[in-house]
């Protein structure tokens, strides 16, 4: 039980603190972006139209990068209530990936610091960030979109192979192993992320890029941080049940 309370307890600690970072950063740094990007969408334009379930092309890569969609009919207000609904997804998410940090430095072993941790934060960030951002990278509103379920499955299996390719080439050696790896690094790229039926766009390309990158910055933030904290609380309540 005092095991499984270290893994909790990191998590929540790690979560809390790496979500109100993230939350921070997608505050002032993508909201506005997504702001200025929905002007352009609701403006009328035939370009502005887009296809079903376009932000969770958004969501799953990232943690919370806005509140927005056309798939429903209720959406936060801008400002105080679309900024709580931001910091409790970026909070959920944190403990969310948190707990899968520590649990897997809880089955791995051995000496866990800050600095280990921050390696298994920058792990996560590829897996969860670079490799489906490859295919999908972050989006704002107004671009088409493929269907919502094909988009979804793909990320999943992306990250789920790149974690696990990951997992092989850090944690076992041999040619077979290796050569797995990259198969399963590979293999999502070469089936190919699905596609929209065009390429219309209402922002222009511009912010589009500026998104992207910001998104991206931001997410290498809440991974470090996280993996970092992560490492940090885990090995800090060790040394106290100890």
């Amino acid at each position: 039980m005092p095991f499984l309370r270290r893994v909790l307890l990191a998590a929540l600690f790690a979560g809390v603190l790496s979500g109100v970072l993230a939350a921070a950063l997608h505050q002032f740094a993508t909201v506005p972006l997504i702001l200025e990007a929905e002007k352009y969408e609701h403006a009328p334009s035939p370009a502005a139209g887009r296809t079903e379930g376009h932000t969770a092309s958004r969501a799953l890569p990232a943690p919370a990068e806005s509140a927005h969609s056309h798939d429903e009919a209720w959406a936060p207000e801008a400002g105080l209530e679309r900024a709580a609904y931001t910091l409790a997804a970026d909070l959920l998410a944190g403990i969310g990936f948190a707990l899968l940090i520590t649990s897997g430095m809880a089955l791995r072993g051995g000496e866990i610091a800050w600095r280990e941790g921050l390696f298994w934060g920058l792990a996560g960030f590829v897996a969860f960030t670079i490799a489906p951002g490859l295919g999908l990278p972050p989006d704002i509103p107004g671009n088409e979109a493929a269907p919502l379920l094909a988009r979804q499955l793909w990320w999943v299996a992306t990250a789920g192979m790149t974690a696990g390719a990951l997992a092989l080439l850090v944690f076992t050696r041999g040619a077979l192993t290796t050569v797995a790896a990259v198969i399963l690094l590979a293999l999502p790229h070469l089936y190919g992320a699905p596609l929209p039926d065009s390429d219309a766009t209402a922002a222009p390309p511009a912010l589009a890029r500026q998104f992207v990158v910001t998104a991206t910055v931001a997410n290498f933030l809440f991974w470090a941080a996280l993996g970092a904290a992560a490492g940090y609380f885990y090995s800090r309540l060790g040394r106290q049940a100890a």
